[in-house]
């Protein structure tokens, strides 16, 4: 976590709305996550996304039971996305209701009856993608994201970029595309971001999603910051 340089970091966040970390994991501690998608007493329900008409493939979602490397992301993250979070609420006149321990703030989800976890491993093979969404999954709702690159981008799979779709407000829409790296973490808005405007700030609507994999197979985590409903 330290290596990551966070006030740049931020400074990406707000031109894109996405943002790639350091090094997270290592090739090892990668293959180790992707291989619990072989278990399936560690998730609480699985999903075909052509079922739902999401697009292809399949993810997993985790039982709040997380494995240890997941949660120690979680909970190492949540502090430093925390102050931009902040940031950005105060920049659209928004309640920032988030408090210091991640503990707490999921409490309060729960309170609320938002109460299954929302931490996924996904898996894509040759075809599969991800139709352009967004992981709000309740009234409350923590503005930022992280997805987590576990196979090696060009060697075991190719395609499968990362993308990113800004809505502008009378303007044609703006797209981004990143390949997840293996073992970095990929910040992104869960559904907006600040944008300057001649009133001030606006919210700039975004969506994600992933392009077609053309080889081999992509597994990525994802981490959340809200539970769902």
């Amino acid at each position: 976590m330290d290596r990551t340089n966070w006030p740049a970091l931020a400074e990406e966040l707000d031109l894109y709305g996405s943002a790639e970390t350091a090094r997270l994991l290592t090739p090892a501690e990668c293959h180790d996550l992707s291989a619990l998608y072989e278990k399936p007493e560690l998730f609480r329900t699985t999903v075909d996304m052509a079922r739902h008409r999401f697009g292809s493939g399949e993810y997993r979602y985790f039982t709040h039971d997380l494995p240890t490397p997941v949660a120690a992301l979680r909970a190492a993250l949540y502090p430093r996305l925390l102050p931009i979070a902040r940031d950005w609420a105060a920049r659209l006149g928004r309640p920032a209701p988030w408090p210091d321990d991640l503990d707490d703030w999921l409490a309060r989800c729960h309170e609320s009856g938002q109460d299954r976890s929302a931490q996924i491993l996904l898996r894509y093979g040759e075809g599969d993608w991800n139709a352009l969404h967004r992981d709000v999954f309740g009234e409350l709702v923590f503005p930022l994201q992280v997805v987590i690159g576990l196979d090696e981008y060009g060697t075991d799979y190719t395609g499968g970029e990362f993308l990113m779709v800004e809505q502008r407000p009378r303007a044609q829409s703006r797209g981004t595309a990143t390949p997840l790296r293996q073992g970095h973490g990929l910040v992104f808005t869960t559904r907006d971001r600040p944008v300057r405007s001649k009133r001030g700030w606006s919210a700039g609507a975004m969506r994600h999603g992933v392009s077609t994999v053309r080889s081999g197979r992509r597994h990525a985590l994802g981490l959340v910051f809200h539970d769902a409903a």
